[in-house]
């Protein structure tokens, strides 16, 4: 386990902290916390993992997505103690060792993305809605991709991209 609690996290007054151990990708953190912290702040300003984006930071954009024991979440509105014992996978713990994960791949195939911001939340809750058996018709990703915004307008590319993955198979339905 790597205990990446600091000097710098000593207590403060009008604080309440707590000792949160997070694994996150199949790597244990063991972090000293304000309670108030979000899983989005503790992965991106304690963890160095910025795939995960900064949004909105209201739930409304989707693109804080990440993984909780399999299903998506906005990382914005979770409070990093509630993560704690609980799986995380964020955009960087998609990829397989072989190379991208399909839907990565069938977003650069695709040219999903313009800018890039939205991707990695897009990519995400690609992943689970893939998982969970909602990738059936172009409707229906539409639908379930629905709280991911993308102000570039790639959707159809998004959209196509999805629909590649989800018919070619080869992804990991317990992400």
């Amino acid at each position: 386990m790597r205990d990446v609690a600091s000097e710098r996290d000593v207590d403060r007054p009008g604080t309440t902290e707590r000792v949160v151990t997070l694994d996150v990708n199949g790597r244990s953190y063991t972090l000293r916390l304000d309670t108030r912290v979000t899983l989005l702040d503790a992965l991106r300003d304690r963890l160095g993992l910025t795939g995960t984006k900064k949004g909105c930071d209201q739930g409304a954009c989707g693109a804080c997505t990440v993984h909780l024991d399999g299903r998506r979440v906005l990382a914005c509105l979770t409070l990093a103690a509630q993560a704690e014992g609980r799986a995380i996978t964020t955009i960087e713990g998609v990829a397989g060792a072989e190379g991208p994960h399909p839907v990565q791949q069938a977003f650069m195939d695709h040219d999903g993305f313009q800018c890039g911001f939205c991707t990695p939340g897009q990519i995400m809750s690609a992943v689970a809605l893939m998982a969970e058996g909602r990738a059936g018709s172009d409707e229906e990703i539409r639908e379930f991709m629905s709280g991911n915004l993308c102000r570039c307008g790639a959707y159809p590319n998004i959209v196509a991209a999805v629909r590649e993955a989800a018919s070619g198979g080869g992804y990991d339905a317990h992400l």
